[in-house]
């Protein structure tokens, strides 16, 4: 593998933990403000960008690259309400879609044969990741960010598996 697509994957690797702490900060930020179903939600979503770091890292390692982590920078702590909290969800996946596609051209241009095909995959779970903040977020609009309405979607959020 050469050495410009191991700094892309490394640096996407690093965005993917990002992403998972972010979230984790997030739902921490929804136990706070007794959101449990929004909290559980966003804590599935702090594993799957965990696992999505540890498709990157694995297979660099697989075909003998070399994993740097870089730090992990500070996400905030406090995100407004719901509505904009997910507004935030939907632009900080719309960010790594953009890296994905970025680091997928990396891959055409260095014709890096099986770094494309794993991120074929990452592609298809980017339109699921936007689809899924933009539906929760028309719920919101829809319902508004108060009283029973929100409840019910915070209920609907905790049934995430």
């Amino acid at each position: 593998m050469k050495e410009e697509m191991q700094v892309a994957i490394n640096a996407q690797i690093q965005k993917e933990f990002y992403s998972s702490y972010l979230y984790l900060a997030m739902s921490a930020y929804c136990e706070k403000e007794n959101l449990p179903g929004f909290a559980k939600w966003l804590k599935v979503q702090y594993q799957e960008e965990i696992e999505h770091a540890m498709k990157f890292l694995n297979h660099l390692l697989e075909r003998g690259g070399t994993v740097k982590l870089g730090a992990i920078a500070e996400p905030p702590c406090e995100f407004g309400s719901p509505k904009a909290l997910f507004e935030e969800v939907l632009k900080h996946e719309k960010f790594i879609t953009a890296s994905i596609n970025k680091l997928y051209e990396t891959a055409i241009a260095e014709k890096d044969y099986p770094v494309q095909v794993l991120l074929q995959w990452f592609i298809s779970e980017q339109v699921e990741e936007e689809s899924s903040a933009c539906a929760i977020i028309e719920k919101l609009k829809m319902v508004g960010e108060k009283g029973a309405p929100l409840m019910y979607i915070d209920k609907e959020l905790s049934y995430r598996k």
